[in-house]
């Protein structure tokens, strides 16, 4: 997350001291939201999403190829309300959303043992922030619901990563600290997810066929830099020599291939980079650069006419993040926006000794547009090394081979967790908190007031703030020793009130198919963190014959299942800029999930039959989330209008490459998520009266922005754009808007329509 600036810590001494009367008194009584689970409807049109096993299929002979595999993808909607929900990432109370840009997705890839179908993973690709525990509980208890047939999807083997766009609504999540910023939690905002998983999941397992994997890795030079070299420099010298960037640089894909017919299904990427392309400012919801490059490699992909290929479109691209704590999309590096022009203290990202004026630059930053060119362009450099990636898998590409497909996972407790240090001492982890750099946010979204990074010993700022701090809880002298070098500011791991703040127990799991292990990352591993860990693993890996008689090849996705803020190295712990500041369990935090990984890594063995023990559950706070979001009293049009009445019109011709608007008497979009369909629409005339689909919202250059005109009145505007292409065939266009009203008195949600005049694009 980039930051949680004095919004966050104005809000924690708030909710100390106040968090029941002053909120109260500011949103009126608490709704207190409660757990509503509810079977999703697969029936209707378009609902049969199963791949059929090919003919060809039946000509491979598992038994005798260790490379075949049972193989299932699976794409749904996961957009959640667009409008009037705060986003998550940058904690700003101010970044509320309005409008949508690019629809969010969940994107599930299965693994299964052709021999024992049971032994499987899913591993999911959300357009979120992260993953979370109670998403990740609620995705659970869906497929729990769903029968027999899915009892096969168990605690140990479904991860839950998110690709951390910051772009997305919030007001989702099960601890406290990142509800202050969105009043709360909403419910609509996290069923939305919830759902739209699981209808990915069961479109993958209904698809699921014979098939081969295969990975393979590329450099992607120009798609990320290291926004805290200072404390990367912090690491060994001869640690650092042995790498060429102080940013890992390869993109690792894992290519799906249907048996028989050698048809390419899906891939799934990693690659690190941040999800903070769009801009602080931006309030249009989107999956950021990585929801970019998913969105135009699955384009890319030719619509199949194979009779055993129903979905359309029914390849899947997964772009999942990496050891992503450190990087930056904004490429261009970090500049003073304060006149000077000159470039960032390298220690602790100020300028003139502030904080605020230092921003990072993406690599079209002097477009004034929140960040979308940029963002476009890191996502479109992704996509391109991906696809030449893929173009060359036939030649470059490793076979995944190999009996036994593995998972595992349980809970730890890292308040205070004991373990043995490599050096051979005993150390423990302390329970979370948060120091002063933590506030001072980072180059992609400085914080406020007089935080900055590089924040050791006794903190550089005014004294007022370890007042705050105390409010929320007053870490004793034992807590502050665990945290050594963090000056504490939030001490949230030791607030249970009203309930707990940010996570103590933490998920442990890990993946194996073949010789490939994918560690699932709760937290954001700085690169280095991320390189440890992974060399840790494979090094064990090998040394226990593992994966056989191939060399292990280790990736590490996330964050996933429970966000658990950062994972930094000792030594750049020790810096205290922003994330090792956010590294939430004191300087020991990365050694201890890799100690615990390494211990439970035999139950990977293809010979293991059991799961390590549970552990301690985590708190699912759902039940008792509290909630000051207002939902939609009604909607009315304005006098002598109706609903989708058009209020400005598109021209009757439009140039490509200019940008075409259209506005209409709107409703609230929160009254209906348009799941799986769109809000707005650009078709094109085919022959006299026959209009087809050319664009919907889901498509970047289709842009939906709603606003409330008259919030006493309850009326609204919506204005559609469409960024027109220089590749547009000439053509007969128009645009359509699909909305939903909620009724005064009744409360019942009406839907309309409303379209422009048709207009030549030449």
């Amino acid at each position: 997350m980039s930051r949680y600036h004095l919004g966050v810590a104005l809000g924690a001494a708030t909710f100390a001291l106040l968090v029941v009367f002053q909120l109260i008194s500011s949103f009126g009584f608490p709704n207190i939201t409660f757990l509503n689970f509810h079977h999703i409807d697969f029936s209707g049109p378009g609902s049969n999403h199963q791949i059929p096993l090919s003919p060809d299929d039946s000509k491979e002979n598992p038994s005798e190829d260790g490379s075949v595999y049972l193989l299932g993808v699976g794409k749904a909607d996961i957009t959640g309300p667009v409008v009037e929900i705060n986003m998550m990432g940058y904690a700003d109370p101010n970044q509320v959303g309005s409008g949508l840009r690019q629809r969010l997705y969940s994107r599930a890839f299965i693994v299964a043992d052709v021999k024992k179908p049971e032994e499987r993973f899913v591993y999911l690709v959300l357009d979120i922030q992260s993953g979370d525990t109670a998403v990740r509980y609620g995705i659970l208890e869906g497929l729990a619901e769903l029968g027999a047939e899915y009892s096969v999807y168990r605690q140990w083997n479904v991860a839950v990563t998110g690709t951390h766009s910051h772009s997305g609504p919030g007001a989702w999540l099960n601890y406290l600290l990142p509800q202050i910023t969105s009043k709360g939690f909403d419910t609509q905002s996290y069923q939305a997810i919830v759902d739209g998983a699981l209808l990915s999941i069961r479109r993958a397992h209904e698809g699921i066929t014979l098939g081969h994997l295969s990975i393979s890795s590329i450099e992607v030079e120009d798609a990320n830099i290291n926004r805290s070299p200072y404390a990367y420099l912090a690491n060994p010298e001869e640690e650092r020599n042995g790498y060429e960037h102080n940013v890992d640089k390869t993109l690792t894909m894992l290519r799906f291939q249907r048996a028989g017919d050698k048809l390419d299904i899906g891939v799934l990427t990693w690659f690190p980079v941040h999800g903070t392309s769009m801009l602080g400012n931006n309030t249009l919801i989107s999956g950021d650069n990585k929801g970019v490059a998913a969105a135009l490699f699955e384009k890319s992909m030719p619509k199949s006419t194979d009779p055993y290929r129903i979905l359309d479109p029914s390849f899947v691209a997964g772009f999942s993040q990496s050891n992503v704590g450190d990087t930056s999309p904004n490429v261009l590096g970090a500049y003073c926006e304060d006149g000077t022009g000159m470039q960032c203290n390298f220690e602790d990202s100020t300028c003139s000794g502030k904080n605020e004026p230092c921003h990072g630059r993406g690599p079209l930053f002097r477009e004034s547009d929140q960040g979308a060119s940029s963002c476009f362009e890191i996502g479109r450099r992704q996509f391109a090394a991906a696809k030449e990636l893929f173009n060359s898998m036939d030649e470059t590409s490793t076979p995944i081979r190999g009996s036994g497909i593995r998972s595992l996972h349980t809970f730890k407790d890292f308040s205070n967790f004991t373990f043995q240090h490599p050096n051979g001492t005993l150390v423990t982890t302390c329970p979370a908190a948060l120091g002063y750099s933590f506030a001072a946010g980072t180059t992609d979204g400085p914080g406020a007031f007089d935080f900055k990074q590089n924040n050791t010993g006794t903190p550089n700022a005014n004294p007022v703030w370890a007042v705050v701090g105390g409010f929320l809880h007053e870490p004793s002298e034992s807590q502050q020793a665990c945290h050594s070098a963090k000056p504490i500011l939030l001490d949230v791991g030791e607030v249970h009130n009203p309930y707990l703040w940010t996570p103590n127990v933490v998920d442990i799991q890990l993946l194996r198919v073949g010789q490939l292990l994918i560690i699932v990352s709760p937290g954001e591993a700085t690169t280095m963190a991320g390189r440890r860990w992974k060399k840790a693993l494979a090094s064990s890996a090998a040394r226990s014959s593992l994966t056989g008689g191939d060399d292990p090849i280790v990736v590490l996705g996330g964050p996933a299942n429970s966000y658990t803020h950062y994972i930094a190295t000792e030594e750049e712990y020790s810096i205290q800029r922003y994330e090792g500041a956010s590294t939430l369990y004191g300087p020991h935090t990365l050694n201890a999930y890799i100690n615990a990984t390494l211990n439970y890594l035999p139950y990977l063995a293809a010979e293991a039959t059991s799961q390590p023990e549970p552990g301690p559950s985590p708190p699912i706070n759902i039940n008792a989330s509290l909630s000051f979001i207002r939902g939609v009293v009604f909607d009315r049009p304005p006098f002598f209008k109706s609903f989708g009445d058009v209020l400005e019109d598109a021209p009757g011709a439009v140039a490509r490459g200019a940008t075409v608007s259209a506005t209409f008497v709107g409703a609230n979009p929160r009254n209906d998520l348009r799941l799986e369909g769109t809000y707005a629409a650009v078709e094109v005339l085919r022959k006299p009266g026959v209009w087809f689909p050319f664009k919907d919202d889901s498509d970047w250059e289709l842009v939906f922005r709603w606003r409330r005109t008259n919030s006493v009145l309850a009326t609204s505007e919506v204005e559609i754009s469409w960024e027109v292409g220089a590749d547009v065939e000439e053509g007969i266009y128009r645009i359509r808007y699909f909305g939903a009203a909620k009724m005064l008195g009744s409360g019942e949600i009406v839907g309309f329509e409303g379209e422009s005049r048709s207009f030549r694009v030449r």
